[in-house]
């Protein structure tokens, strides 16, 4: 005898980030009923505490703005970037993200998704065929007064910016005191936060901007949310998934989906266990502690086959004494720094994309801790958010060591003295002509970014010359995990044979990534997530 149901809807969508969000409205948008289960006390996901951006090609804003892009040029550019790396980044679904992309964007915008450009943003390979700067695309801060009593239960207000930062924010107020530009650009956000407050608003930025706006259009269309509700089971019935038990309230429910189900619960980043058995490293990432894989491994049981899951969206990262990570992004392309091994030597171009140097660091084959080395005008000329207020406790935790010449901080840090002097003045003869002879660091456009303009004659590749210098141990991070559930161009879960199945979608980090081992441009993360969330959404509603 079946069991009976103990709620029925069109679509359910399991994860509460940009992805399954984006799924939710999709879906109710087509006239279908939907529930979003979170299976956290907090909704918003990863989505929530990231930089917030999308990697949109020849969006709307960007051709408005009269900057020329295509698909074509975008899928060349991808092509050329990611390789072949198997169904997961199929030519299929290469293109069904490139043509649905502006498509999204102009219907979240309907919605009231207030977007905006980052319009100096480059892409992370500039140089390569069909590479592009101003793809990336985000939202306007905002006003969480707009969400009533939702905003309690959000993750940005646990872990968001609650301020009306942007994105493009952010490379200029990382050098506020030491340029022009920066200084303006810190002006105008401090008087930008300041007339918020003054009016009575309380913004959230970035991430959290993002996930905000799509929960509101989530509560205007009266959709369902139920937090702390994780997918247990998922329901299938001769090879059709038709629903899922949830845990909610103490007991199991059976949530019936007709159309639907849409996985998009995130990734594996907090399981420790898994890092281990498919990463061999515990992990040190900046996603919440809601990434268990369970929709992953709800997902498998159902028949999904898995791809990629040894890849994640890596880098460098801090951890401080209290164990948490913090992603570095334009902490080590700031000039007069290197980063070095436990031999004291460079291996990599510290100023390359996040992903490309956290591979860097798992590939690296001499065993023992990685440092950041700086000299004093590291630290005083740019913004390091980490260590703001809390040097203390990093030094007293050997995190952070100090002192006056780099032959006394390669002692502290258990480097043979000579060698990191030696690499010290390696990298400052490349500082004077301005061309990394070793690493190429400072070459393109997207190196200089981060950059600072005042050194010349590259702006990535200041001399370590000034004391105290510093040491800051790093950590191979990341801000999820990459790897998932194979899915075809309509966000359908594909089983080992490629064949699909029925009534089961997924999207954004649970899912093998579209990208592939890279990450073309900024907001690689998010941007398949909403296109896909909102592909599946659209086949779902279309089927039964």
């Amino acid at each position: 005898m079946t069991e009976p149901w103990d709620t029925t809807v069109d679509v359910l969508v399991a994860g509460s980030g940009a992805a399954g969000l984006t799924a939710a409205i999709t879906a109710a948008d087509l006239g279908l009923d939907v529930l979003v289960v979170e299976s956290t006390p907090r909704w918003g996901g990863t989505t929530s505490v990231s930089g917030g951006g999308l990697w949109m090609p020849a969006n709307p804003l960007m051709l408005r703005a009269g900057v020329r892009d295509s698909a074509e040029e975008a899928l060349r550019y991808m092509d050329d970037v990611i390789g072949d790396v198997g169904p997961a980044s199929s030519p299929e679904r290469r293109n069904a993200f490139v043509r649905t992309a502006p498509e999204v964007v102009a219907f979240l915008g309907r919605h009231g998704v207030r977007w905006r450009r980052s319009p100096d943003y480059p892409d992370y390979y500039p140089d390569r065929p069909g590479g592009k700067v101003g793809r990336s695309i985000e939202t306007a801060s905002f006003d969480t007064r707009r969400l009533g009593d939702r905003y309690a239960t959000s993750r940005a207000k646990e872990g968001g910016i609650p301020l009306p930062l942007m994105t493009d924010d952010v490379w200029l107020l990382s050098r506020a005191w030491s340029t022009p530009g920066g200084f303006v650009r810190g002006a105008r956000f401090v008087f930008r936060s300041l007339g918020a407050f003054a009016s009575g608003r309380r913004p959230v930025g970035i991430g959290g901007a993002l996930s905000c706006s799509l929960m509101h259009i989530v509560r205007t269309q009266k959709t369902p949310v139920w937090l702390s509700a994780p997918v247990v089971d998922l329901v299938v019935e001769d090879g059709r998934t038709v629903g899922a038990a949830i845990e909610k309230d103490g007991r199991l429910q059976r949530v019936r989906a007709r159309h639907g189900v849409v996985l998009a619960a995130g990734g594996f980043a907090a399981n420790a266990e898994w890092r281990r058995r498919h990463h061999g490293i515990p992990g040190y990432s900046s996603a919440p502690e809601g990434d268990q894989g369970t929709a992953i491994e709800a997902g498998v049981r159902a028949g999904g086959a898995l791809a990629l899951m040894d890849d994640a969206w890596w880098g460098a990262s801090l951890v401080g004494p209290d164990g948490k990570a913090s992603f570095l992004v334009s902490e080590r392309s700031f000039p007069f720094s290197i980063m070095v091994d436990a031999a004291g030597d460079r291996f990599t171009n510290e100023s390359a994309s996040y992903i490309d140097v956290g591979h860097a660091m798992l590939g690296h084959d001499v065993p023992g801790p990685m440092w950041l080395v700086s000299d004093v005008r590291h630290a005083r000329r740019h913004l390091n958010t980490a260590l703001l207020g809390r040097k203390k406790d990093w030094v007293r935790a050997g995190l952070l060591i100090e002192a006056p010449s780099p032959r006394e901080l390669a002692a502290g840090i258990d480097i043979a003295p000579e060698r990191l002097a030696a690499t010290v003045e390696r990298f400052n003869g490349f500082a004077r002509t301005g061309v990394d002879a070793d690493f190429d660091r400072g070459r393109t456009v997207y190196d200089n970014y981060y950059g600072d303009p005042r050194v010349k004659p590259n702006p990535n590749l200041g001399p370590l010359e000034r004391g105290p210098f510093r040491a800051v141990r790093v950590y191979p991070g990341d801000l999820g995990t990459k790897g998932g559930l194979l899915t075809d161009e309509h966000a359908r879960v594909l089983r080992e044979d490629g064949t699909a199945i029925p009534g089961l979608y997924a999207a954004g980090n649970t899912t093998a990534s579209v990208m592939g081992r890279t990450y073309p441009g900024p907001g690689s993360t998010i941007a398949p997530a909403v296109v896909f969330g909102y592909r599946a959404a659209q086949h779902a509603a279309a089927s039964r």
